[in-house]
């Protein structure tokens, strides 16, 4: 019998700002996981310890948003660092309610690349090389983004996804 290939889709979110070599590892990672385990998931929510921090952060999730993605998706939450996924889902009802649909992938190569540190790098013209694809590091210099300027000029953009919007809320995926 022939081995049937099933599709994976990994979904992540995060605000990639700049996208990291270890942004791109996550799915990765998170791959390589699901098909060592056996899992064969439609559609997994794809994200690193610190987002799952962000669960319990007052006012930034609606609780049935967090029910819904937990409960009929599913996490895959790859470690960073110091941070411990485990203390999250155990800090969170919903999360602990659902921990058979949270899958926790040990990153065995410890790298602390940080978006922050790299646009702080960026922004005192030090290297990022390695640290994130030689394609954004040109994008970055042709557009002239993350330096002194620019940053002073963005200081208080409050990114969209960060703040509350006052639209009717979305209720399910099916909406």
């Amino acid at each position: 019998m022939a081995n049937r290939c099933v599709p994976l889709v990994l979904l992540a979110c995060g605000s990639f700002n700049p996208i990291t070599n270890q942004h791109m590892r996550l799915f990765e990672l998170a791959r390589d996981h699901l098909h060592s385990t056996g899992h064969s998931p439609q559609l997994k929510l794809l994200c690193g310890a610190d987002f799952l921090d962000t669960f319990k952060v007052p006012g930034l999730w609606q609780d049935e948003h967090v029910e819904e993605v937990a409960g009929r998706f599913g996490l895959v939450c790859v470690s960073r660092g110091r941070l411990q996924p485990e203390q999250a889902m155990h800090e969170s009802d919903t999360l602990s309610r659902h921990r058979q649909n949270i899958f926790l992938v040990r990153e065995w190569m410890r790298n602390e690349t940080s978006a922050t540190e790299v646009r702080r790098a960026l922004r005192r013209g030090l290297s990022v090389k390695y640290l994130i694809p030689d394609s954004v590091i040109e994008y970055i210099h042709k557009h002239h983004l993350y330096t002194e300027d620019s940053e002073r000029r963005n200081k208080d953009v409050v990114l969209r996804p960060l703040s509350k919007q006052v639209q009717q809320p979305v209720n399910s995926w099916d909406d």
